[in-house]
C-alpha cells in the first residue's frame, strides 16, 4: 500500500479552534512521523478537519489508530455489525446529540480523541459544533478559576436525553434504555490539566449531573455559569459536513453538539474513539468510580483503575468528598 505524505499542510479554521489538514490522502498507511506531525496538530488544534477522504472501515480504524489505541465502540450501545470498535451515529429520534458534551465523560478513563467520517449528509442542516475547553477556563475571570479549580463533578450516563416533553418519544425512550442498561457515576474534577498541553481546561458537559458537596440548585447553577464560558462564540467552531468528510477532535479539552435541524432526512457517521488515560485534577487529583466498573471492556486504560485504587487518599479530592454518600453527590 502507498505510504501518505509526512508533511501535512496545516491550516487554521478558527481564531481559538480548528484547523484543515490538506495534502494528506488518510486511504494510505499512515506512518509513525506523520502520526506524530497529527497528534501534535490535534494537541494545538483541538479540532482537525479533512476534506474528500471517502474512507472505508478498515482505512477509519487504521487512521483513528495512529493516534492510539483503540476503545469498543461505546459502553453500552452496540457497535456496527462485525466491527467492535465502530458506533453508528445515525440521525434517529432517540440518539440525536443536541447537548453539548464531551464524549463518554462518565467512565472514568474517556477517550483521548473520537474520529467521525461522513457516510449520509443531509442537503441542509446537520453540522457539528466543536468549542475549546481550554480557552473557555482562560476566559474565566480569576475568582472562578480559583473556585473552579477546587470543584469536583459526579458524571453519569443516567441522564436525560430528551429533556423537554414535546420531545420524547417511544424510539427515545428505547435508545435510553440501551444506553444506560449499564449505569456509570464517575467523579472527574472540573478542571482537569491536559496530559500533553499540560493546559487547564474546563471537564464538564452534558455528562456533569452535579457538582460533589453542593445541592442540585447550586450545582446547576454554577454548571450552567461554567458552561456559558464553553459555548462562547469566539471559542467555538462549526463544520459542515460532506460525504468523505473525516473529522478529529481531542477529547480531553473539546466539547461538540449536532445540530438538530434537518427533520426526518438521512444523516448518518461512523465513529471511531481512542483510549484515554484517567483525567488529572489541578491538585493532582485523579478521577475515580462512584458507581459501576472502570468499563474495561470499553476501554484498554481502564486496567489502571485497579491500580488506582490502592494509591494513597491524597490522590482523591480534598476534604472527604470522595467519600460522601451517594445521596450527597446524585
Amino acid at each position: 500500500m502507498t505510504i501518505a505524505p509526512t508533511t501535512p499542510d496545516v491550516r487554521r479554521i478558527g481564531g481559538r479552534i480548528g484547523a484543515e489538514i490538506v495534502g494528506v490522502d488518510l486511504s494510505r498507511d499512515i506512518t509513525a512521523d506523520l502520526g506524530a506531525r497529527l497528534n501534535t496538530a490535534l494537541v494545538e488544534h483541538k479540532v482537525l478537519v479533512f476534506r474528500d477522504q471517502h474512507l472505508d472501515d478498515e482505512a477509519h480504524l487504521r487512521f483513528a489508530g495512529a493516534f492510539g489505541p483503540l476503545t469498543t465502540a461505546h459502553p453500552t450501545v452496540p457497535s456496527v455489525d462485525g466491527q467492535a470498535n465502530i458506533l453508528a451515529v445515525q440521525g434517529g429520534e432517540g440518539a440525536r446529540a443536541n447537548a453539548w458534551h464531551t464524549d463518554v465523560t462518565f467512565v472514568v478513563a474517556p477517550p483521548k480523541a473520537t474520529t467521525l467520517r461522513s457516510l449520509v449528509i443531509p442537503p441542509y442542516g446537520g453540522d457539528t459544533l466543536f468549542a475549546n475547553t481550554a480557552a473557555a477556563y482562560a476566559d474565566l475571570p480569576e475568582h472562578l478559576r480559583l473556585l473552579a479549580d477546587r470543584l469536583w463533578a459526579v458524571h453519569t450516563n443516567d441522564h436525560d436525553y430528551a429533556e423537554h416533553p414535546q420531545f420524547r418519544t417511544s424510539e427515545a425512550e428505547e435508545y435510553h434504555k440501551v444506553f444506560v442498561g449499564q449505569r456509570y457515576r464517575t467523579a472527574h474534577p472540573v478542571v482537569r490539566i491536559h496530559p500533553e498541553s499540560g493546559a487547564p481546561n474546563l471537564f464538564i458537559g452534558g455528562f456533569a449531573s452535579s457538582i460533589i458537596g453542593l445541592s442540585q440548585t447550586e450545582s446547576r447553577d454554577l454548571l450552567r455559569l461554567f458552561q456559558s464560558y464553553v459555548t462562547r462564540p469566539e471559542n467555538t467552531l462549526r463544520h459542515h459536513w460532506a460525504v468523505g468528510d473525516v473529522v478529529v477532535f481531542d477529547n480531553r479539552t473539546t466539547q461538540h453538539y449536532a445540530a438538530d435541524d434537518y427533520g426526518d432526512l438521512p444523516r448518518k457517521l461512523h465513529r471511531v474513539t481512542v483510549a484515554g488515560d484517567v483525567p488529572v485534577g489541578a491538585d493532582g487529583a485523579k478521577s475515580h468510580v462512584l458507581e459501576g466498573d472502570e468499563a474495561g471492556h470499553y476501554t484498554p486504560q481502564a486496567g489502571r483503575v485497579s491500580e488506582l485504587a490502592s494509591e494513597p487518599s491524597t490522590q482523591r479530592p480534598p476534604n472527604g468528598t470522595a467519600g460522601a454518600p451517594a445521596e450527597a453527590v446524585a
